[in-house]
């Protein structure tokens, strides 16, 4: 049976009107998956970006308590310098009068006459040598007697030695001894100046310690 031309029509208008259906529904599924993939791409890029922003700031806030602590150790630093150096002055001060005042040690005669004996025979036990010629200012010979610090010198090692006393130190020399052996290639020197340099190089490292604390690193203090 033959379609008549209103049947052929509205067949192909239904057609028409499905396809079209079709098509929107296709379009309406890629706009869906569209959006979707693009959603999911905002997410990852936001949640890249909010990961670079908060290594940024991170890293931005690890630099500032580095550089606060730089700073406050340098400011530390600084002060501990200043103290030290401040230390250092004030040794230098008192060590400066204490030379002033070291001719003051030899006008007690019979004292000075002990500290002579007793710097001898440490600068000897140093030695310990058979030989050795005792050097002191002119004015100090009469105060020496070698004899008396051999017997002690023998007395404390068991050793005899024999003793030569020079006096050819210069009078600027404010007091003490200098000890020679080995036709002068050992030589020990125990003037009073001596001593209080030996002091005062005793004392620094004090001062560095009570302020820096001991360092692990150093085997000695100097």
């Amino acid at each position: 049976m033959a379609l008549s031309d209103s049947d052929v029509k509205k067949q192909i208008k239904h057609m028409m009107a499905f396809i079209e259906q079709e098509a929107n529904e296709k379009v309406e599924e890629v706009d869906a998956k569209a959006e979707e993939e693009f959603n999911i791409e905002k997410g990852r890029l936001v949640a890249e970006q909010r990961l670079k922003i908060m290594d940024y700031y991170s890293r931005k806030e690890k630099q500032v308590e580095l550089q606060r602590k730089i700073q406050s150790s340098n400011m530390l630093n600084q002060a501990r310098l200043r103290v030290l150096r401040e230390g250092e002055e004030h040794i230098r001060k008192v060590l400066e009068e204490a030379r002033r005042h070291l001719g003051d040690i030899t006008r007690d005669e019979s004292r000075y006459r002990d500290l002579l004996e007793t710097l001898i025979l440490q600068s000897l036990l140093q030695l310990l040598e058979t030989e050795v010629t005792v050097c002191c200012r002119p004015k100090d010979k009469r105060l020496i007697n070698i004899d008396s610090v051999a017997q002690k010198y023998q007395a404390k090692t068991g050793q005899a030695i024999q003793l030569t006393l020079e006096a050819n130190l210069p009078d600027t020399v404010c007091g003490g001894v200098e000890l020679v052996a080995k036709k002068g290639r050992i030589r020990v020197c125990n003037t009073l100046e001596s001593r209080l340099d030996m002091i005062a190089q005793q004392l620094l490292p004090q001062i560095r310690t009570a302020l820096f604390g001991r360092n692990p690193n150093r085997k000695f203090n100097d």
